[in-house]
């Protein structure tokens, strides 16, 4: 299973290492659903599905559970770790990566400091944050309690540097700010709120780069 399969590109790539196996591609969002139906349609050993991690409909069927970038997107990670240990079968393997402690704090900082200004603190009175960046100890001791073992985590660095202003703007537009954005109802503030974020890492040695924390984990079902 690749969880949190966005466009299913990355689970192409799993099927074209998987002759002889399937592959199900899930996620949440409905669009992304549709997008990965279409860009798996050449596959024959694939498959597509709505679904939450958190309470997956499977028992003891999945020998891998395969996920990126998707974790970080869950609160309740105790939730996620029994529902994919529910879903495998014994011996089953989990090999996942996503954001860890510290992930983007520089940006997250920035525009945190932005969401409180005069200008812009009206768009987010009810404003929580989606995401939660945990850390490898305490990943491995929810891992273990739900019951997995031969657990291996670590938080790795792996910074990102744009080339430009233009692709820094872009690529936060529509990915690491999207989540804050989206409270944002007027394209002028909107536009406004980038700008800012994008004039403030112009200053950063390198400029325009994004700190990434990787989450990676490792774990088996006994």
């Amino acid at each position: 299973m690749d969880g949190g399969c966005g466009t299913g590109r990355l689970t192409s790539l799993l099927a074209e290492r998987l002759p002889d196996g399937f592959v199900i591609a899930i996620d949440r969002s409905a669009n992304m659903v549709n997008v990965a139906a279409e860009t798996l349609a050449p596959f024959t050993n694939t498959g597509v599905a709505l679904a939450d991690l958190s309470a997956l409909p499977c028992q003891q069927t999945l020998d891998v559970v395969f996920s990126t970038a998707t974790f970080h997107w869950v609160l309740d990670h105790d939730r996620l770790f029994a529902s994919l240990f529910a879903a495998l079968r014994p011996g089953g393997k989990l090999v996942a990566q996503c954001g860890g402690i510290g992930n983007l704090d520089r940006i997250h900082s920035r525009a945190h400091e932005l969401t409180a200004t005069p200008e812009f603190s009206h768009w987010f009175a009810n404003y929580r944050e989606p995401r939660h960046y945990a850390d490898a100890s305490s990943t491995r001791r929810r891992l273990e309690g739900a019951g997995f073992r031969d657990v291996e985590t670590n938080v790795q660095p792996s910074p990102v540097a744009f080339p430009d202003a233009d692709a820094f703007t872009a690529f936060v537009s529509t990915v690491v700010l999207r989540p804050v954005l989206s409270q944002i109802r007027d394209e002028g503030s909107r536009k406004s709120f980038v700008d800012r974020i994008t004039d403030l890492s112009s200053a950063d040695s390198p400029a325009f780069e994004l700190d990434y924390q990787r989450l990676n984990i490792r774990a088996r079902k006994p």
